[in-house]
């Protein structure tokens, strides 16, 4: 599983010529109405288990929680199921939230 910091995310997602990667909140539903990324999906890291199968194999999946340790397994677990193209979203939202973007809501 690659690491990516919230910069070079940021980057990714900015980039015209890169098709921009699905990105997974493994966090509770709380938690995402609290704070998101825009265009994530909500997927809490207990239903990772059945619903998987939702996910393309194939994709480039970026897992997102709050620190990064949540969206780490659920990481570990799409891979061991057949998933290729897995980031770590490093520091979750609170360090997106610190580093590039100071306006989103902290908790």
């Amino acid at each position: 599983m690659r690491q990516i910091s919230p910069q070079q995310l940021q980057e990714w997602l900015a980039d015209p010529q890169r098709e921009n990667p699905l990105l997974v909140d493994v966090r509770e539903p709380w938690e995402f109405d609290t704070c998101r990324i825009a265009g994530a999906l909500s997927m809490p890291l207990r239903n990772i288990p059945a619903r998987h199968q939702e996910l393309s194999k194939d994709a480039a999946i970026v897992v997102i929680c709050h620190h990064g340790a949540r969206s780490f397994q659920a990481g570990m677990f799409l891979e061991q199921n057949g998933f290729a193209h897995i980031t770590n979203l490093e520091g979750g939202v609170d360090a997106w939230a610190r580093q590039v973007d100071p306006a989103m809501a902290t908790y």
